[in-house]
């Protein structure tokens, strides 16, 4: 879990500035998105964590 929070900062936070609380939010949640469908995981044989 501490792995993902040090990805999210580097991905999605450290990245941009938000406008408010909800750009935010709807940015948090297509990462997620993101991070759970696509985003390729070498721990996993190069494959999504729904893959």
């Amino acid at each position: 879990m501490e792995n993902f929070f040090g990805i999210l900062k580097t991905e999605l936070l450290y990245l941009q500035e938000f406008d408010s609380i909800e750009h935010f939010l709807t940015e948090l949640d297509d990462y997620i998105g993101y991070y759970n469908e696509k985003r390729i995981k070498t721990k996993l044989k190069d494959m999504s964590p729904v893959a």
